[in-house]
């Protein structure tokens, strides 16, 4: 099957405008992105989706291929739709345009995901390491079954221990030690099948993702099987100014 990677980047960012082109280690975070997503074996293609001529132009400039797109659109899923529409590729690839630390290995095993016939999505998932993030409404969690379905995501601590922890204020430290490794957050990188993403974007919003805000809860809710696999790399993506500092050390130490 064939797959291409489709990189969602708008400028108006209401956190952070322009952050698509902010220069990290002497690149634009966007040229990071598109260059570690070139590198992934079972991707045939990378392209940006972008609403800004500004970025289109820079990626032209640094040899990348990008499409412009309806400035309209609401969500990143919107518009690698409007891009997968006008092509034939078996599989499409959602990769952040504010990932830089993305691996081309998280793409391959993404693709990988749809091997299973019975799966219409895949994603990526990570065993929680800092006890913190368990807490933390801005790490999704994701439950899934024994065959590596999705069973839901949310921004609670789930699995909830209801032995180890009797409310949310008595989730201690060291209780978070003592299950860590056994909940896993959520990477924000998809597989479609093509006919699955354009159905996607052509439904509405539904009931639980408008309360935990989480697009991928539209998926379940309509019956979409989502496959996940486990990562064991770490990404950062860059929501506000202050994320650069903590990329660029990763950075850093990863060269």
């Amino acid at each position: 099957m064939a797959a291409i990677v489709i990189i969602p980047a708008r400028y108006d960012s209401t956190r952070f405008p322009g952050k698509p082109l902010y220069p990290l280690k002497g690149k634009p975070v966007i040229q990071h992105v598109y260059e570690n997503s070139k590198r992934a074996g079972l991707a045939n293609d990378v392209i940006v989706a972008t609403d800004s001529e500004t970025i289109f132009e820079k990626v032209c400039a640094f040899g990348g291929k990008a499409v412009m797109t309806d400035k309209k659109h609401l969500s990143g899923t919107d518009r690698i739709a409007e891009v997968a529409a006008s092509m034939d590729y078996d599989i499409i690839v959602n990769v952040q345009g504010d990932e830089p630390l993305i691996r081309p290995e998280m793409i391959n095993d993404v693709i990988a995901t749809l091997d299973d016939e019975r799966a219409s999505m895949g994603t990526l998932i990570k065993k929680i390491e800092d006890p913190g993030e368990i807490v933390d409404p801005n790490v999704v969690k994701a439950v899934f079954d024994s065959e590596w379905f999705a069973l839901y995501f949310s921004r609670a601590p789930v699995p909830f221990y209801r032995d180890k922890w009797k409310n949310l204020d008595s989730i201690s430290r060291s209780s978070m030690y003592s299950s860590r490794g056994l909940i896993y957050k959520h990477i924000g990188i998809y597989s479609y099948r093509r006919a699955v993403l354009l159905s996607l974007a052509e439904m509405k919003p539904t009931a639980l993702e408008k309360i935990e805000k989480l697009e991928q809860l539209r998926a379940l809710e309509n019956g979409i099987k989502i496959k996940v696999k486990e990562t064991f790399f770490e990404t950062y993506g860059i929501d506000i100014p202050e994320d650069i500092e903590r990329v660029e050390k990763w950075l850093s130490t990863s060269l």
